[in-house]
C-alpha cells in the first residue's frame, strides 16, 4: 500500500497532474493562472535537484529499503514536489471558492496528500525523517513564495487579478 500512496508524490504522477491542470487553465483560457503553475513546479523542481545536488546525502541504510532509489537523500524530492504541486495547485483552487469551508478542504486536502507523500517515504526506508521535513519545509515555503509574487503582481496589475476570468481556475 506504501509503495501506491508514495507514487502520488513520484515525478510521473506529478507531471501529469500538473499537466492536466495547465491543460484545463489554458483551454479554459485561464493563461495567466495556467503559467503560474508550470513556472511555480518547472521552478520547484529545479530548486529541489540544486539541493539534492549541493547536500550530496547518502540515504539510509539502517533497515532495507521496500523501493529502489540511487539518487541522494536530503531534501526528499517526493516530499518537496508533492509539497510544491499540491499546496499550489490547492492555493489556485481556492482563489475561486467565495466559502470558508470549501477553502479550508481544498488546502486540506492539498496538504493531507504531501504529509501523505513524506510519511510513506520514512515508511519504505528510502529517507530519514529529516529528509522528508526538510522537503515539506522546502516545499511548502516555495509555494507560499510563488503565492506571494502572484499576490503582488495582481495588486501591481502586472498579471490577471481574482476578479478576472483569467487567472480563476
Amino acid at each position: 500500500m506504501f509503495r501506491d500512496l508514495t507514487s502520488l508524490g513520484s515525478p510521473s504522477v506529478l507531471a501529469l497532474v500538473t499537466i492536466a491542470a495547465v491543460s484545463y487553465l489554458w483551454i479554459d483560457r485561464k493563461r495567466g493562472a495556467a503559467l503560474f503553475v508550470v513556472i511555480a513546479v518547472a521552478g520547484g523542481a529545479a530548486l529541489e535537484i540544486l539541493l539534492k545536488w549541493g547536500f550530496a546525502r547518502p540515504r539510509p541504510e539502517l533497515v532495507s529499503r521496500l523501493v529502489d532509489v540511487n539518487s541522494f537523500s536530503f531534501p526528499s524530492g517526493h516530499a518537496t514536489m508533492a509539497t510544491i504541486t499540491y499546496l499550489t495547485l490547492g492555493v489556485l483552487l481556492t482563489r475561486v471558492q467565495k466559502r470558508r469551508r470549501m477553502k479550508l478542504y481544498l488546502l486540506a486536502v492539498a496538504t493531507f496528500l504531501a504529509l501523505l507523500v513524506g510519511f510513506t517515504r520514512v515508511y519504505l526506508g528510502v529517507h530519514w525523517p529529516t529528509d522528508v521535513l526538510a522537503g515539506w519545509c522546502v516545499g511548502a515555503a516555495w509555494a507560499l513564495g510563488c503565492w506571494l509574487i502572484a499576490t503582488w503582481l495582481q495588486h501591481r496589475g502586472a498579471s490577471e487579478g481574482e476578479e478576472s476570468s483569467e487567472f480563476r481556475a
